[in-house]
């Protein structure tokens, strides 16, 4: 029986960047939903109001990047909840618990990933306490896993609270390439090395993981809750 993962973004490409090589490894193997619960453009603007049109236009085109991203790593069950990005903070947290358990009961996945609590974006932070919220125990019976997964370039820059995995997947460098490959469709959040979105910083954080795991590459996540049936 396959299993089904919900993956749980801020962001469009955090997703990417957090999880990307476990997708391209399980993608043939499990049912993976990724839901992105804000937009990711519209703190760039000066103004929500007087630059309307132009994020209205920015948003449409990372949704756009998020499934061509996707279709890379061969996913397409994806949905865009579009709340204000860096902003999260300006919303009743009960509305992002409902979008996350409405989620939970019409896929009711079996493992849920989400962000660290410990991410510099407070966007990343406020999606994870929502995401603890919404997976309390007993609430749904399928579940049985809930984990975070780092983000480079947020997760890393916390330098007084580090992400401490305590769950590594093995990659191969195949996989690493298709989350290279699939990060490249977001061309706004590309760096030049020594950037960690970058081709070198993305490797470089596989290599790391690995040699921590004893794989060459790796992807590193912490489990939060595991639900003994």
């Amino acid at each position: 029986m396959k299993k089904d993962i919900l993956i749980i973004a801020a962001h469009p490409d955090d997703d990417i960047l957090g999880c990307g090589g476990f997708i391209a490894k399980y993608k043939n193997k499990v049912n993976i939903r990724i839901i992105f619960i804000a937009e990711g453009s519209s703190c760039r603007f000066p103004s929500l109001v007087e630059n309307s049109n132009a994020i209205q236009e920015t948003i449409k085109k990372r949704n756009g990047y998020a499934k061509d991203a996707l279709k890379i790593l061969g996913v397409n069950n994806i949905f865009f909840y579009n709340l204000p990005c860096g902003r999260l903070d300006s919303i009743p947290i009960i509305e992002i618990n409902k979008i996350i358990e409405n989620e939970l009961n019409s896929f009711k996945p079996d493992v849920v990933m989400t962000h660290s609590e410990n991410d510099t974006n407070n966007d990343h932070r406020i999606v994870y306490r929502s995401s603890l919220m919404a997976t309390r125990p007993g609430a749904f019976k399928n579940l049985k896993t809930v984990m975070s997964y780092e983000v480079i370039s947020s997760s890393e820059w916390n330098f007084s609270s580090a992400f401490i995995p305590n769950h590594f997947e093995s990659l191969s460098l195949k996989q690493v390439n298709l989350k290279w490959n699939a990060l490249m469709c977001f061309k706004s959040e590309i760096g030049e090395y020594p950037h960690p979105r970058s081709e070198i910083g993305i490797q470089t954080l596989a290599q790391y993981r690995g040699m921590q795991s004893g794989y060459k590459y790796a992807e590193a996540f912490k489990i939060i809750r595991n639900f003994k049936k």
